[in-house]
């Protein structure tokens, strides 16, 4: 997962191949939930792992549930209904599909059983409306006060004064959230030993398909719910949870609509977008976006567990549809927006405004930015496609699908466009697909203007590898330490024997390097060479393996396949002058030699090793003369490079004076 500030998107031009989704969250939460209040042990598989589902699974443990790895699933040991710990304070994030079923079923639970429990979130989830169903569950007695303001997170919950009243219909509004319905359905079975359960829905109730998913996973575990219509549901007397043993989390609906968006899009030329994790039996309402995104244009086919996406119309049509079975499936529509032609309107999408934002405002906000014409209402929104295409820095307010909804933006090329996008704060993504960048750049391809590259050369110790290493770091940015690669020939070299002199060996050599960057460390077919690298045999014999024509070929295409999205950072000798000379951004690192050897005299001292600073900054004079004077890529700034002194400056501040010249190059709004 990212964990940059934000992630640039450079302009994008086409998709294919596969991905695999995550698991559901609306069902992980829902099954954690479930098997933590029956009896026994449910293993789930294919489990989400998310901010959502680490809140609930962390909530289960301080109630007393057994909650144990196994492998890739998980062990969830229930309460049978019983409580095990009778008071807890519960923080439980920005997911709504933890604090409202939580709400319900604590409630219920600390009313019969003497407990007392409070339930609280962070500044977003205080200002989600729960107070619906509050008033449901204060109709059946239970004991619930606002911490905070009324009908709003943090909730104390704690022990009835009276039995709870199940004989008469429990009224719940079903026009704000169908989380509240839910919720009572996974609470309800709960206190059904000596009554059928009746809970009736006031006004009409949006987003039919989440409660489908709610009653299709209450009857895996024993319950089932009686639905007269969407007002009347009925739990029938002495219903009871039963674990089904183990259940398998199908992949989430919601987040396949962002490639199957992109398929529409992007996937053409005879290329497919494969979507693996949902098919034709997916018990999923979002599996729907499906029909929207085929009305725009997309060729959709299925089959179990599969979809498969092409562009058919392009550009994609504009459409007019009511969204309430789809309303986290429908963002996705939006962005769909800017590639159609004419105005897409999107209505009867009021529950928009209570999700992790106010939805309708900060699609309209975002949009916008992007040149996009937009009109919102109180439970509608129409976007009309940019005139002409802006780079943008998009806000995503904390919402994950906010970042994944825009992250289609960066495809503009095909319309015209051949802008970059910011997507603020991309770790937002967490909440229900930690990996949804690294997903999406796995079947994205860039456009003409290719894969952003910053090149960062000067001289030995100038610290160009340590100011390229935290660039990278703090760009999310692939890198390439392109001296390793020479000392990496070195180090084998050394270590099998062949001489300096030996081009043809040498060459050979660099051919089959097995290197990798990660962890801000380097492997060498498996193996840690960090520290090996930095030997001074190690380095001096770099320096004159470097010099071989033979050995720059060879490891010429292995520094290009380096070049992938997001971007890259190289770092070392000739990257702006020979490997990427049309790098977005050429920095050239100088310090003086005596600056140089007082630094790495410091290094060598600290790791033990005894060595004097005048040898040292004799030894970085020779090197910078052999290295500017060679006859194969000579040391030297490359054109239109930056020239960075950093001789009086700190790590942070050259990072930062390179941020800020690659901020200038982009040009967001």
């Amino acid at each position: 997962m990212f964990s940059t500030p934000f992630i640039d998107l450079p302009p994008l031009a086409s998709a294919g191949g596969s991905i695999r989704l995550p698991g559901s969250k609306s069902i992980s939460n829902r099954v954690l939930l479930l098997a933590g209040l029956s009896a026994g042990t449910t293993v789930v598989h294919d489990l989400l792992d998310s901010d959502d589902t680490q809140v609930m699974l962390a909530a289960l443990r301080e109630l007393g549930c057994g909650v144990e790895a196994d492998g890739s699933a998980w062990r969830i040991t229930g309460l049978g209904g019983r409580l095990a710990t009778r008071e807890a304070s519960l923080f439980l994030g920005n997911a709504g599909t933890a604090m409202r079923p939580l709400t319900a079923a604590l409630a219920v639970l600390a009313a019969t059983q003497n407990g007392r429990f409070e339930l609280r979130g962070v500044p977003r989830m205080h200002e989600r409306p729960i107070g619906d169903l509050v008033d449901a569950l204060r109709q059946l007695g239970c004991n619930i006060t606002s911490l905070g303001q009324e009908g709003y997170p943090p909730l104390r919950l704690a022990a009835a004064d009276l039995r709870l009243n199940t004989a008469q219909p429990i009224r719940v509004r079903g026009d704000v959230s169908s989380q509240f319905l839910t919720a009572l359905l996974l609470a309800l079975p709960l206190v059904s030993a000596e009554h059928a359960v009746t809970i009736e829905v006031d006004g009409e109730l949006i987003s039919k398909p989440y409660v489908d998913i709610t009653l299709n996973l209450l009857a895996r575990f024993g319950i089932q719910v009686r639905r007269d219509g969407w007002q009347r549901f009925v739990i029938p007397q002495g219903s009871a949870y039963r674990s089904p043993g183990s259940i398998h989390v199908e992949g989430d609906a919601s987040s396949a609509s962002y490639f199957v968006a992109l398929g529409a899009i992007a996937a053409f030329d005879g290329r497919a977008l494969r979507i693996e994790g949902v098919g034709d039996d997916s018990i999923q309402g979002d599996l729907r976006f499906i029909d929207a995104a085929r009305a725009m244009g997309a060729d959709v086919r299925s089959g179990p567990g599969w979809l498969e996406v092409r562009r058919g119309v392009w550009p994609l049509k504009a459409i007019t549809l009511d969204c309430n079975h789809i309303p986290d499936a429908a963002m996705t529509l939006a962005v769909m927006a800017l590639y159609a032609q004419g105005t897409t309107r999107l209505e009867n999408i009021a529950s928009w405004r209570v999700k992790e934002t106010d939805r309708i405002a900060a699609m309209a906000t975002e949009l916008r930015k992007l040149g996009a014409a937009v009109t919102e209402g109180p439970d509608f929104i129409e976007v009309t496609p940019p005139a002409a295409w802006r780079a943008a820095a998009i806000h995503t307010y904390d919402d994950h699908r906010v970042a994944m909804c825009f992250s289609l933006a960066a495809f503009n090329p095909l319309v015209g466009g051949a802008v970059p996008v910011r997507i603020l704060d991309p770790r937002c993504v967490a909440k229900t697909f930690p990996d949804y960048f690294e997903a999406l750049f796995g079947v994205a391809q860039p456009g003409p203007a290719g894969v952003p590259v910053i090149t960062i050369d000067g001289p030995t110790a100038s610290g160009k590898g340590t100011l390229a290493s935290a660039v990278a770091q703090a760009l999310g940015y692939h890198f390439l330490d392109s001296g390793a690669l020479y000392r990496a020939t070195a180090l084998s070299a050394l270590d099998a024997g062949v001489a300096e002199t030996d081009e043809p060996g040498l060459a050979k050599i660099a051919a089959d390097l097995q290197l990798a960057f990660h962890d801000q460390r380097i492997w060498l077919a498996g193996r840690d060479v960090s520290d090996d690298l930095r030997q001074e045999l190690v380095g001096a014999m770099a320096s004159k393996v470097s010099a071989w024509p033979a050995v720059r070929q060879a490891l010429y295409e292995l520094q290009l396949s380096h070049r992938r999205l997001p971007g890259l950072v190289a770092d070392g000798r000739d990257m702006g002058t020979v490997i990427f000379p049309g790098a977005d951004l050429k920095v050239f690192v100088v310090a003086s030699a005596a600056v140089r050897a007082e630094r790495r005299h410091k290094q060598l001292i600290s790791k033990g090793i005894s060595t004097s600073i005048d040898d040292l900054r004799a030894d970085l004079e020779a090197r910078d003369a052999r290295d500017q004077n060679r006859a194969v890529s000579p040391l030297k700034p490359a054109e239109g490079a930056k020239v960075l002194d950093n001789s009086a400056l700190t790590v942070d501040e050259c990072v930062k004076a390179v941020l800020d010249w690659w901020e200038a190059s982009r040009k967001f709004g």
